[in-house]
């Protein structure tokens, strides 16, 4: 006889796509919906959802980033949980929101509940459905960046790592200053382009060092950054998303490759 908790009808979860993942990189969401699907969840991608409001929070329109929290709550408040491949977008949902709409009666309650559903991938895979293993090959060794948002904002360290371990055919090989900000930071590398260049170039130093084939990480806007990097330096390691190698879908050219 099936328990009662067999019974239980999947967790809904509403997936944050991210701007950077859907105009360049739509790989990323599509192993994110894998995996969750894998894990047992009922994954939806609101038509309705638009960005997360990073880039006029970090420019101090808050008039405009109220506005588009409302949107995202709208959005995604029916759901059980809200995931996205994005520390950074998860981070702006669940850390921010509750700050730009205290001072709303009508929407402060929604945006603390909301964030309280919010997680980044890995740690909602590992943290909330206890996944443990991923049926996955990926024959190379490998390097992580750890994001600051992901990071400092949603204590993201050890989940993806543990997922790797899992994966057939990976050797992970810890860089020096792994925690270091990569420069990337938004609208920071735009308005300090010089210190962002050379903060991405200590970075793919230490990636260098480490003679992985890979550099992985949970964050677009980081990888994209990395990854225009290493390609002006001329260097051949490949750039993925971790979600990417966890869902077996590295079959396409690694993030910067054939891009001018």
């Amino acid at each position: 006889m099936a328990s009662a908790q067999d019974t239980r009808p999947p967790p809904s979860v509403g997936l944050f796509a991210t701007c950077l993942i859907d105009l360049f990189r739509p790989n990323v969401g599509f192993a994110a919906v894998k995996l969750l699907e894998k894990a047992g969840c009922r994954v939806t991608v609101p038509r309705a959802q638009t960005c997360c409001g990073q880039p006029a929070y970090n420019n101090g329109d808050q008039q405009t980033t109220a506005s588009i929290a409302r949107q995202v709550i709208a959005a995604f408040e029916s759901f059980d949980y809200v995931v996205a491949a994005s520390g950074s977008c998860i981070g702006m949902i669940k850390e921010h929101y509750p700050r730009v709409l205290k001072n709303d009666s009508n929407w402060c309650d929604r945006a603390e509940q909301l964030a309280a559903r919010c997680h980044e991938l890995t740690a909602f895979l590992v943290d909330v459905m206890q996944m443990r293993e991923v049926e996955s090959s990926f024959a190379a060794s490998v390097t992580y960046h750890d994001s600051c948002s992901g990071l400092r904002e949603l204590g993201v360290k050890q989940q993806p790592r543990m997922l790797l371990s899992k994966v057939g055919g990976v050797t992970l090989k810890e860089m020096e200053d792994s925690e270091v900000c990569c420069g990337f930071g938004g609208t920071f590398c735009i308005k300090y382009p010089k210190i962002s260049e050379r903060m991405v170039s200590d970075k793919t130093a230490n990636i260098t060092a480490t003679e992985a084939d890979c550099i992985l990480g949970g964050d677009m806007g980081c990888l994209l950054n990395i990854a225009g990097r290493l390609k002006r330096q001329g260097s051949l390691i490949k750039v993925y998303h971790v979600a990417e190698v966890l869902a077996a879908m590295t079959d396409q050219p690694a993030i910067g490759e054939g891009e001018s």
